[in-house]
C-alpha cells in the first residue's frame, strides 16, 4: 500500500472528519472510500445494444455459437464496432 500525504486548510479537512465519525468509520478509511466512489463511476450506457439487442435472432431455434461470437451478434460483423 502506498502513503499519500496531502495538506487541506482546515475547513476541508473538517469535512471528512466529520462525515467520518458520522459513519464511525475512521478519516483514513472515509477517504479511500471517497477516492474510490470518485475514481471508479460505474456508468452504463443506456444505448448500448446489449440492453436493446434482445431477442439475438428473430428465427426460432438455436444459436450454437452466441457465447464466442456474441460480439458479432450484437455490434455487427466488425467483431465489437463500439469504441473501448
Amino acid at each position: 500500500m502506498k502513503l499519500v500525504r496531502a495538506q487541506l486548510p482546515e475547513g476541508e479537512f473538517a469535512l471528512p472528519t466529520r462525515k467520518a465519525k458520522q459513519e464511525r468509520k475512521t478519516v483514513r478509511q472515509y477517504v479511500r472510500e471517497a477516492l474510490r466512489a470518485k475514481m471508479l463511476l460505474d456508468k452504463v450506457d443506456p444505448k448500448d445494444p446489449i440492453w436493446t439487442a434482445f431477442p439475438l435472432v428473430r428465427s426460432t431455434g438455436r444459436v450454437d455459437d452466441a457465447a464466442e461470437n456474441h460480439d458479432r451478434y450484437l455490434y455487427g460483423s466488425g467483431g465489437g464496432s463500439r469504441s473501448r
